[in-house]
């Protein structure tokens, strides 16, 4: 089993022994794990074994219970709610959920970082956001409710915000659940184009893997609260650990189901 190693030097997102639990579920038990400047790293895993957590971790979403969390060359853990404002401005993030806002009008979502951030004026803002939707294949949908938005829809309207305002860091959590392999491939090209042109740091958590390994540059497993290996994501097929062997070709979940493992999402 090959541990991950840490990348060191000129680091965007660093934890160090980062534990979370939620009861008496054991979610992340000593995570370390490193993400280089301008590296595209991604997240693979099981169901339920708390790749979620993490991305909501080094956003300062949720606090471990132990352990040290940098990104973007700041503390994350035990800021106050108001202290991390202009941290996140700097983040993108798609959440596996969406998170869009029901009372705004697609537009206004992805709009919304542009906002917060300021320093545009109005007419740049619509220029940049039409130009998002374009991008993702929504154009003409800017004045539509996320309510009268499919599934697929949302998380195009998720990525749209997420790149909208070109973050230094961009955390995309399932980007292509939902979407069918074409519309999946464009929009893998699309966050590779953008991240070609902006160099940000990327973390990408995917249940796609052969899609995702096309995207990054190394793929790390979470397995039973652990980074147990982490290697190229042009050779994942052929990882020297049999269980990433065994998760690529998709027959992991039999053997977890019948253990009754648990976890968080």
């Amino acid at each position: 089993m090959t541990t991950a190693p840490l990348v060191g030097g000129d680091a965007t997102i660093r934890f160090v022994d980062v534990r979370k639990r939620y009861g008496r579920r054991v979610v992340l038990d000593g995570i370390s794990l490193e993400v280089a400047r301008g590296g595209r790293l991604g997240l693979i895993g099981p169901a339920a074994t708390g790749k979620s957590v993490l991305c909501k971790l080094a956003c300062g979403l949720e606090e471990p219970d132990g352990g040290t969390i940098q990104v973007l060359a700041e503390s994350v853990v035990g800021r106050r709610e108001a202290d991390l404002g202009p941290l996140r401005r700097r983040i993108g993030m798609l959440f596996q959920n969406y998170a869009l806002f029901d009372f705004l009008t697609v537009e206004q979502n992805v709009a919304f970082p542009l906002e917060q951030r300021g320093g545009m004026t109005a007419d740049a803002i619509a220029e940049r956001v039409a130009e998002r939707l374009r991008a993702v294949g929504l154009a003409g949908s800017e004045r539509k409710l996320t309510a009268e938005l499919s599934g697929g829809m949302k998380k195009r309207v998720g990525i749209a915000r997420a790149t909208v305002a070109d973050a230094e860091l961009v955390i995309y959590d399932e980007p292509s659940a939902g979407l069918d392999p074409v519309t999946t491939q464009k929009i893998y090209d699309l966050l590779a184009a953008d991240q070609e042109r902006t160099r940000a740091t990327v973390l990408a958590v995917s249940s796609d893997v052969v899609a995702l390994a096309r995207f990054v540059d190394e793929i790390a497993f979470l397995y039973h609260g652990k980074i147990t290996y982490r290697g190229p994501a042009a050779t994942i097929a052929d990882a020297p650990d049999p269980l990433v062997r065994q998760f690529v070709r998709g027959d992991l979940e039999g053997p977890l189901e019948e253990r009754g493992a648990e976890a968080a999402t």
